[in-house]
């Protein structure tokens, strides 16, 4: 990530094309390692989501809060977030705890787009804005999606569930509801 934190620098090297099609000299693509969480407290309810980023000795964390939401649209919007913050085309490598997000991205996507976003059993797919979003955000990376056990003792996945819950927590102000407007 450059000065900001969020991306490799001009000199990296890194352009649109994947390593193998990249001429002998040319660096590869820096590798950005991102951890991702989020959860909502009841699910639904109000909910957080949170991304930590590095890039060799740098590192951003972003974090956010939605008032209505699902573990799914939070997990999901993690991903997001973290992919759009990067500024250049990278090498990522995203460790989730979330087995709906890796296999959503990794295998049940392709399927669902052939079937014009309907799942297995012709419903629509949930979340599919996100799903869409997703995808562009993916799309001018060479991502390594990888499984993490939650609550496993990962120092990283326990970082980014702290700041999942701080980011929820700092939406309802620690009371589990979302303030109300008078």
């Amino acid at each position: 990530m450059g000065s900001d934190g969020a991306a490799p620098p001009e000199e990296s090297g890194a352009g649109l094309t994947t390593p193998a099609e990249q001429p002998p000299s040319a660096e590869p693509r820096r590798v950005v390692e991102v951890w991702t969480d989020g959860g909502c407290k009841p699910n639904p309810g109000p909910g957080g989501w949170a991304a930590v980023l590095v890039y060799g000795e740098h590192e951003k964390e972003l974090s956010g809060a939605e008032a209505e939401s699902t573990n799914n649209r939070m997990e999901l919007t993690a991903a997001i977030a973290a992919l759009e913050a990067l500024k250049r085309p990278c090498r990522v490598v995203l460790h989730t705890d979330s087995e709906y997000l890796r296999n959503g991205i990794t295998r049940w996507v392709k399927d669902w787009m052939r079937k014009g976003w309907r799942t297995a059993a012709r419903q629509p797919v949930a979340n599919q804005e996100l799903w869409q979003r997703l995808l562009a955000a993916a799309a001018p990376h060479e991502i390594d999606w990888r499984w993490v056990r939650g609550h496993a003792g990962d120092p990283m996945n326990e970082r980014v569930d702290r700041l999942a819950t701080m980011a929820r927590e700092r939406l309802t102000g620690g009371n589990g509801q979302p303030p109300r407007c008078r």
